[in-house]
């Protein structure tokens, strides 16, 4: 028999979190944030990072393991994520991926191959080392994510030689970078009940901006700037929506207002394309959160899975 896993998807603010602990209490499972930041310690408000209260016992994996100077991969998050989802199998625990990042969600259900090398194109790569060295990386990041968004999710823009790489990946195989791995492991090893949580785009914008004012009000500038105090900056963890913008207000390239607008702003961007990903890259059964209760919703969704648990066990 396949391991089980349930993976719970949705765009930012939507209510993952709350859904995994209630799942998680109701099935005898554990979480594991699939969530690229909640990896950093000391980054907990401008993560959303869940708190031990919110927590209500529930053991949550793959969250604070990481420095905030420290990089994280896809490839790690793999790595550390497959013995996870068998060891909770093994213990007749139900393991709950939880998880906002895609990329690192359907590199763990398909268990991408990250060793395949596709071919190489010397005189191209070196055209995009001189237009790097003549407009800049952000230009080069930007021509990047023209043509593989998903790439964000894997390459630092100040990696130019990454960048280069997956720009050359692209145009010597036709195929995105952050794609590359999905043509092998087509079918999931596990068998998978993946459940994903929609909102009205306007109820969900107004509840983004309203947890943005929230993050402030319990210090996300305070805790921007112990890191900032820190001299921790051009780290992987610092290009972090809820980051970046307020280390621009601490580095005097804009005012407070701006800064929080601009969170505002990219945390929106952001969410429109976490559900963009999800509806085009993940076989999920979607339940709209619009004019539902929360325990209506919940209780819906346990009765779903419960349902698609006594199938997978016949």
């Amino acid at each position: 028999m396949k391991e089980k896993l349930i993976v719970i998807v949705g765009p930012t603010a939507v209510g993952k979190t709350a859904l995994g602990v209630y799942l998680a209490k109701e099935l005898n499972g554990e979480v594991i944030s699939g969530d690229s930041m909640q990896v950093y310690k000391g980054m907990d408000i401008g993560t959303a990072k869940v708190t031990e209260e919110e927590q209500e016992g529930v053991p949550h994996h793959l969250i604070d393991i990481k420095n905030p100077d420290e990089s994280f991969s896809v490839a790690e998050f793999q790595e550390r994520c497959l013995p996870l989802i068998s060891f909770l199998n093994e213990e007749s625990k139900l393991p709950l991926l939880v998880g906002g990042t895609g990329l690192y969600v359907n590199a763990v259900i398909h268990q991408f191959d990250f060793l395949k090398k596709p071919i190489e194109d010397t005189d191209y790569r070196q055209s995009l080392e001189q237009f790097a060295a003549e407009y800049g990386a952000e230009k080069l990041y930007q021509k990047l994510l023209d043509v593989d968004e998903g790439a964000s999710e894997l390459i630092h823009p100040n990696n130019i030689r990454r960048v280069i790489r997956a720009l050359e990946v692209y145009h010597t195989t036709g195929i995105p970078f952050s794609l590359q791995q999905t043509e092998e492991n087509v079918q999931s090893p596990y068998d998978v009940i993946m459940i994903g949580l929609t909102l009205d785009r306007s109820e969900l914008y107004s509840r983004i901006e309203q947890r943005v004012d929230k993050m402030i009000e319990d210090g996300l500038f305070e805790e921007v700037k112990m890191l900032f105090d820190k001299g921790i900056d051009n780290c992987q963890s610092i290009q972090a929506i809820g980051y970046k913008e307020i280390y621009d207000y601490f580095k005097g390239n804009s005012s407070r207002e701006e800064s929080i607008h601009r969170l505002k702003q990219n945390s929106r961007r952001y969410a429109k394309r976490q559900l963009t990903w999800f509806r085009n890259k993940a076989n999920a059964t979607w339940f709209d959160m619009t004019n539902q209760s929360k325990d209506e919703i919940f209780h819906e969704i346990r009765k779903f899975v419960e349902g698609k648990l006594q199938q997978i066990s016949k």
